[in-house]
């Protein structure tokens, strides 16, 4: 089965993270290419993108400084099917990504992904104060800057309609832009 390659840039503005691709993903080789997936018209009505791009456009986010990444290569019918050695070695994977690209900003893409990304990986290691929900967080990945996106597959019951997503994928441009006015 194809799986959609990593879309990369040097320092994109927004590094996004999936988790991993679904099944039309992976049969597709295109990252949120579902049909009823509307990660590409949430970037364009966010502002992030000047034009909605189609799945098997994915490729073309870097020509607005945005990169595209999964945790999991692997696809599956539902996030729950991966294995936790999967997870881990995606975590240990998404740090050597991010500090070969420097991101201003990471985006998780799903609400999920955020504790799977700062989870203790050893039971001794202090405990990660996590603050729920979509927004800016106080973690940081290799230095880059952490915003967490609700999913925005039509299987998401917490934001089950556009509507419900598109103020966070506003906010996330908002933010991208006061992190670049800090620097």
């Amino acid at each position: 089965m194809p799986r959609p390659r990593d879309v990369v840039c040097d320092r994109p503005q927004i590094l996004f993270v999936g988790i991993n691709p679904g099944a039309v993903s992976g049969k597709l080789g295109h990252h949120f290419a579902g049909p009823s997936n509307p990660f590409y018209k949430l970037l364009h009505v966010a502002g992030l993108t000047p034009i909605e791009l189609k799945a098997e456009e994915d490729h073309r986010l870097v020509e607005w400084k945005l990169a595209l990444v999964n945790l999991c290569a692997r696809p599956t019918k539902v996030a729950s099917e991966l294995k936790r050695k999967e997870l881990l070695n995606g975590r240990k994977e998404l740090v050597k990504k991010v500090t070969a690209m420097k991101p201003q900003v990471v985006a998780l893409v799903g609400v999920t992904l955020y504790p799977i990304v700062f989870a203790r990986a050893d039971r001794k290691a202090p405990k990660v104060e996590l603050t729920p929900g979509p927004g800016p967080k106080p973690q940081r990945i290799a230095d880059a800057h952490v915003f967490v996106v609700p999913n925005p597959s039509g299987l998401n019951a917490s934001f089950p309609t556009f509507e419900a997503k598109l103020p966070w994928f506003i906010a996330l441009r908002e933010y991208v832009d006061q992190v670049a006015q800090a620097k």
